[in-house]
């Protein structure tokens, strides 16, 4: 058995909004190193613990985590569409597992994913489909939230079960770091968009060109005195990314949700994604080695940028 791990933010408005040149160079070349060594490492499955922005999960049905024996990407932004390569009966043992450990999960037999799910894989694999894969979503924009201690949790539970697979088992966690698109909230929201938030499943392209607009719009302003939202938090996103490759991941459970939001921006949240990925890592061995490969704050692409390789012992 062999366990790597992989976490890194992801932006829609990757080739959409242009940072400069040089920025774009130095996420291409992190990202094809990345790539890379994934490519060597030859993954026999990849875990994928990733966030969903209202394309896939909404407030009919909001559970803290879902995972999936079949999925498919929305294609939204620029990201892939189509069926990921699922291992359906490996899906339902691990969500029988986690039952097990005492973790509620809920499960899709027909998931479907956004580009919070499917960007990390591309890039990472090149397409969807080229290995098989576990995609566990994390409930990461919609509030109310459960504490980040039922997300280590999620993560032992998931590392436990791989530990007993014998196979070269690639972890990835996608989303944050400190950021804070313009993602509405429930709480006070017009007609409309309650609506949307509630069961806004399969839009027509125009809704869905006009939400990203949105969004592109923002990155366009967002680090400026024109844009009112929480700004990036380099600081808080190197203690952060410190703190996972210490190994403090018992330090996480006494995080506070709405600190959180107020110091670093309301999605930042999506490091659940990473504190359940490195859970996963740890407890699927003997502890585990991890560097920092890239950190940038990149305000056009409404992003704290980082990226984070690890090995299991």
């Amino acid at each position: 058995m062999s366990i790597k791990l992989k976490c890194l933010s992801h932006t829609p408005l990757r080739g959409l909004n242009d940072p400069g040149a040089d920025v774009v160079a130095e996420v291409d070349a992190v990202i094809a190193r990345s790539r890379a060594e994934v490519e060597a490492f030859d993954p026999e499955l990849i875990v994928l613990f990733a966030p969903d922005h209202y394309n896939g999960l909404f407030y009919d049905l909001m559970p803290p985590f879902v995972i999936a024996t079949a999925a498919e990407g929305v294609g939204d932004y620029t990201s892939l569409a189509g069926p990921l390569s699922v291992d359906k009966d490996l899906a339902l043992d691990m969500a029988r597992h986690i039952l097990a450990s005492d973790v509620d999960i809920a499960i899709s037999h027909r998931l479907q994913v956004d580009h919070g799910c499917t960007q990390t894989l591309e890039e990472m694999t090149g397409s969807l489909t080229r290995y098989p894969v576990i995609p566990i979503i994390i409930n990461s924009v919609a509030p109310p939230f459960g504490p980040y201690r039922r997300v280590r949790k999620l993560g032992e539970a998931v590392g436990s079960f791989i530990a007993g697979l014998g196979k070269r088992v690639l972890i990835l966690g996608t989303g944050g770091l400190s950021h804070e698109p313009p993602v509405p909230l429930l709480k006070g929201a017009p007609d409309e968009i309650a609506n949307f938030l509630i069961a806004g499943r399969n839009p027509t392209p125009e809704f869905r060109a006009a939400r990203q607009a949105r969004t592109i719009a923002t990155g366009q302003v967002f680090g400026t005195p024109e844009c009112g939202l929480t700004p990036l938090n380099p600081a808080w996103d190197a203690a952060f990314m410190q703190q996972l490759i210490d190994a403090r991941l018992e330090e996480v459970d006494q995080f506070d949700i709405e600190e959180i939001s107020k110091a670093a921006g309301r999605s930042t949240h999506e490091i659940r994604t990473w504190v359940a990925a490195f859970a996963a890592l740890r407890a699927a061995g003997d502890g585990y080695t991890a560097r920092r490969d890239y950190y940038r704050p990149i305000n056009e692409w409404i992003a704290g940028y980082g990226v984070l390789s690890a090995d299991g012992r």
